[in-house]
């Protein structure tokens, strides 16, 4: 056999292990089922798992697409209506929710909290057992302590009422201004009453009959009366 026999031997043999080598290598360009395939076979490795969202991350992720959408979609008609409703019930219900957990305001809890303190001294009975006092008071004609202790009435029922605040250190003038905010019908009742107190508790002036009724007078309005506003003692 010559030379050209050899090669020709020699190309058919290449031409058939090429041929081989085909059927066991995938195609670089496989059709759509293969494709599908393949993705398929590659993507149910575990280690895919890991990359994979939670639960939690899914229900997070909704919630924040709802969101974004809800408040980046103009809306008019019927439908901004129902969105106006629906958010007037949401921040109520917050408001709810808020006084439930929480309880009072700040300012009616700091009134609560300072009403021990009555002008300067802890007082600790209630504005019905303080009246008590002073009536036990003037049926003994101890008219100093009867008035004294029929202004401190009239303060802690305001105080127990929510109308007027009493922060420790506040005078009976100073009261007087702010529960003639609450009661502008009675302001001259109970500047009169105040220099009532005054005179008596601080300027050692008898008390007489005629304060006493005067107080209680001023006492007895206010609790019959309705408060415009609610007031805080200033100065």
């Amino acid at each position: 056999m010559g030379l050209t026999g050899l090669l020709g031997i020699a190309a058919g043999a290449g031409a058939v292990l090429a041929a081989r080598a085909a059927d066991t290598v995938p195609p670089l360009e496989p059709d759509g089922d293969e494709a599908r395939r393949w993705a398929e076979t590659e993507l149910s490795d575990p280690a895919y798992d890991i990359a994979e969202p939670t639960l939690l991350d899914r229900a997070a992720q909704a919630i924040r697409d709802f969101l974004a959408g809800l408040f980046s979609t103009e809306l008019s008609g019927e439908w901004g209506s129902l969105f106006a409703v629906i958010a007037a019930a949401v921040v109520i219900a917050v408001i709810a929710v808020a006084f439930a957990v929480w309880g009072v305001p700040r300012s009616t809890r700091r009134a609560r909290a300072a009403s021990a303190a009555l002008f300067g001294e802890e007082e600790g009975r209630s504005a019905s057992q303080l009246r008590e006092a002073a009536a036990s008071a003037a049926r003994a004609q101890r008219w100093d302590e009867a008035v004294v202790l029929r202004f401190r009435a009239l303060a802690r029922g305001c105080v127990e009422r929510g109308v007027v605040d009493t922060p420790p250190g506040a005078t009976v003038h100073a009261f007087a201004r702010a529960a003639a905010r609450a009661f502008p019908g009675l302001a001259g009742d109970l500047e009169t009453a105040a220099s009532a107190f005054d005179d008596v508790r601080y300027l050692r002036r008898p008390g007489t009959p005629e304060l006493y009724r005067l107080v209680a007078d001023a006492d007895d309005a206010v609790v019959a009366a309705r408060p415009a506003v609610r007031a805080e003692v200033l100065a």
